[in-house]
């Protein structure tokens, strides 16, 4: 996964701005969600716009986390909510890809777009589960970032629905690991 590779590596350079900057890491979430929102809307019309717009609204959802870290204002329910609002927002960006796919009379894109939010979902769903159950599951091949680096080289570059079969397979296999994952730690407790 590459947040767990990379880590914080943006913190140290964007330090300065959102001190600058210092406002509630919340505002960064709800910011990030009505750009998505927005680039939701876009996405209905033109790929490629809702693409510049998704790449445009993650670095609020990048910007809330650095926030958060940085100014000391890291919180619990700053967590959830985030977690809450970019499960919304990738969800609603999908769902508007789904319909333009449809509105186009591609059933395959429309097919594969659903398929790929169910299957986002479940990786989450999965994780938050566990965690419920005091087993911490960060493990599997891909994430929300890695998840929406392959829409917007999709959604900018074309090839649109490869990527989207590519980024369903990952999701299944994430999936799987995260079960197995959860199914060995659950056996040893």
């Amino acid at each position: 996964m590459l947040s767990s590779k990379l880590g914080h590596f943006l913190d140290k350079p964007l330090a300065p701005i959102v001190k600058f900057i210092n406002i509630n890491p919340n505002y960064y979430t709800f910011l990030g969600l009505l750009l998505n929102l927005f680039a939701a809307y876009v996405v209905i019309e033109d790929f490629f716009m809702g693409g510049i717009l998704l790449g445009f609204a993650s670095i609020f959802d990048m910007l809330d986390g650095i926030s958060a870290r940085i100014n000391g204002k890291a919180t619990k329910f700053g967590a959830f909510l985030d977690s809450l609002l970019d499960r919304i927002s990738e969800g609603v960006f999908l769902l508007g890809m789904a319909i333009n796919f449809a509105l186009s009379v591609d059933l395959f894109g429309a097919l594969i777009t659903i398929v790929v939010l169910i299957l986002s979902y479940l990786i989450s769903y999965i994780r938050a589960r566990a965690e419920g159950l005091g087993i911490e599951c960060k493990v599997g091949l891909i994430e929300r970032p890695e998840r929406i680096i392959l829409l917007l080289i999709g959604l900018i570059f074309g090839y649109l629905k490869y990527l989207l079969v590519v980024l369903a397979i990952l999701s299944l296999i994430t999936i799987v690991q995260r079960f197995l994952w959860v199914y060995e730690k659950a056996r040893s407790l």
